[in-house]
């Protein structure tokens, strides 16, 4: 297992998978999350990026944050997929448990179809 330097690590989900993780206790991912095997992560640089290609014109979506210490054994950084972007990506190869969630921050389509993401994100 590999951690990387992040204490926390962050993911974009849609306002009823939010919803349905408060309620459940956990978040046991998106269809894609599911085919993969794993919830993707991004570390606070990666998100804009990750947003552009995965979640482009997406209006409903909250910026979930979580401590990476307190997933630390289900938690690897690794490639992502083909390899083809540069860097390593947060990938929890189990549910993400709502205790281990540090904040929730909805993320606004501008007017520009692009998301806002608060000043902290790079």
């Amino acid at each position: 297992m590999t951690t990387g330097p992040e204490p926390l690590i962050h993911t974009l989900m849609r306002d009823a998978d939010w919803r349905a993780a408060q309620e459940a206790g956990a978040y046991h991912g998106s269809a894609d999350d599911r085919r993969d095997g794993f919830l993707h992560f991004s570390a606070a640089a990666q998100l804009r990026a990750t947003a552009a290609k995965h979640r482009a014109g997406v209006p409903d979506l909250w910026l979930v944050s979580a401590d990476a210490a307190a997933l630390r054994r289900h938690l690897r950084w690794e490639p992502a997929a083909g390899g083809k972007r540069p860097g390593l990506f947060p990938h929890l190869y189990a549910p993400l448990p709502v205790s281990a969630v540090r904040g929730a921050i909805r993320v606004p389509l501008g007017r520009d179809g692009l998301h806002r993401f608060p000043d902290w994100v790079p």
